[in-house]
């Protein structure tokens, strides 16, 4: 019998129904530290499918609503903030929940952060005044010479990911891709990993019922609020599925096929990135019963 505290990660794509366990298998004896990239951002609520008001008062969050969508947050910023929010939550005798579908914010917290180089702001700032003046593509170029792997994984009109691949290569003389994790995950907790899982096939019908259901919620309407307020295609926030597609196109039809295709990639991405978090058990979002008896064994 281990005396270590017990920490739940329940993850699974976009779309999979991870909100509805959390409504199922937890109560006030539970607190959820949200591992989701977007719902971050404050006023980005329709496309990020962030919880309601009303599940949000039955189950604390954390980790909602702390940016606004002009502010970068990264993996770094989300292990910083689990490892501040873990101890009080313990303290307070409930059951930590971490709950998403970044993959990258999981495993940055089980096996540890890259020791890539801190920011330096002097060079990003020189190569985002490259960008601005029209050097995007020329800069890509860069990047996929020296970093190809980096270059792979940062989509187009991603300002903030392909800066930061950069400013890494001329400041350490090393590309970003060769920063990588640990090989062993941390051992100070009890870890109950649970990976959310349907047929693909049902998947994507879910999302782009989601996706359909979103556009009848108004979020045309809420993304030109954010731009009204401020943003732009190069925030942080703006570059989420469900925003980035709006900078793409004037008909909504296309639109809202643009974002149905995105997060179906996103969908298989998330789960080959889920295959490398290690000890995780599968359970269809439906088998609530078999989670509750694995969670509390």
């Amino acid at each position: 019998m281990t005396n270590k505290p017990t920490v739940v990660l329940l993850f699974g794509p976009t779309a999979v129904g991870k909100t509805a366990c959390l409504t199922e298998l937890f109560s006030g004896n539970a607190e959820i530290i949200s591992a989701d990239s977007m719902q971050v951002y404050r006023g980005m609520d329709i496309g990020t499918a962030k919880p309601d008001s009303r599940f949000l008062s039955r189950i604390p969050h954390h980790l909602i609503d702390i940016r606004s969508p002009d502010e970068p947050f990264n993996a770094g910023d989300f292990v910083r903030e689990t490892e501040r929010l873990l101890p009080e939550i313990l303290s307070r005798g409930r059951l930590p929940v971490i709950c998403g579908g970044t993959a990258f914010y999981f495993i940055n917290f089980l096996f540890g952060l890259p020791q890539a180089p801190p920011s330096d702001r002097k060079t990003a700032a020189e190569i985002e005044a490259e960008v601005l003046n029209g050097g995007r593509q020329r800069l890509y170029e860069e990047l996929r010479l020296k970093d190809p792997v980096s270059a792979a994984r940062i989509p187009p009109g991603d300002t903030y990911r392909l800066v930061r691949a950069l400013e890494v290569l001329r400041t350490g003389g090393r590309p970003l891709s060769s920063y990588r994790t640990g090989q062993v995950p941390r051992s100070d907790f009890r870890f109950k990993i649970i990976e959310l899982t349907r047929l693909r096939a049902e998947l994507y019908e879910r999302i782009n019922r989601r996706v359909e259901q979103m556009f009848n919620d108004g979020l045309p309407e809420e993304w030109k609020r954010l731009c009204a307020n401020g943003c732009t295609a190069d925030s942080p926030g703006m570059r989420a599925i469900g925003y980035a597609e709006f900078f793409r196109s004037d008909n909504p039809n296309e639109v809202k096929e643009l974002i149905q295709k995105n997060s179906r990639r996103y969908a298989k991405r998330q789960i080959t990135f889920f295959q490398k978090i290690p000890a995780r058990r599968r359970f269809h979002p439906d088998e609530t019963g078999e989670m509750r008896g694995f969670i509390f064994s």
